[in-house]
C-alpha cells in the first residue's frame, strides 16, 4: 500500500518499501541495533540481513496516510533492551515522518536475537 499527499501541484505518492528501506536505513544508525533480522519459515532459525536488504526486516502498513512499522531487529549484548527500544521508536518517527510528510501511527519492536560485538 502507498501513502499519497496532495499538493497545490499535484499528488505525491511513497511505496511501503521505500519508506521501509529508508526506516532501516535509520534504524541500524541507532545505538545498539546490529541489525535488521530474517526469521526462515522452513527452519525457524534468525539470520541477520546484510546492509542492502534492510527492508525484509520491517513490515510497513499504511492507512489513512498513517504509518504503522513492526521491526524485526538483532541486538548488541548487554545493552539495554529498553532504552534501545525508546531510542529506535523516537529516531524513527522523527525522522520516517520528516522524509514522508506522513504520522506515525505505531512503531513495534521485535527482539529476535542477541549478538556479541567485538
Amino acid at each position: 500500500m502507498k501513502g499519497r499527499m496532495d499538493t497545490e501541484l499535484g499528488r505525491v505518492s511513497v511505496d511501503a518499501d521505500v519508506i521501509a528501506t529508508y526506516a532501516g536505513s535509520v534504524a541500524c544508525e541507532c545505538f545498539g541495533i546490529v541489525g535488521m533480522a530474517a526469521v526462515s519459515v522452513t527452519d525457524g532459525l534468525v539470520r541477520l540481513l546484510k546492509r542492502d536488504s534492510l527492508k525484509h526486516g520491517i513490515n510497513v502498513t499504511v492507512n489513512d496516510n498513517k504509518i504503522s512499522l513492526d521491526f524485526h531487529v538483532i541486538l548488541a549484548y548487554g545493552i539495554s533492551v529498553v532504552t534501545v527500544a525508546e531510542n529506535l521508536i523516537s529516531n524513527v518517527k522523527y525522522q520516517v515522518e520528516e522524509f514522508t510528510g506522513m504520522e506515525i501511527e505505531n512503531v513495534n519492536i521485535f527482539v529476535d536475537g542477541v549478538r556479541v560485538i567485538d
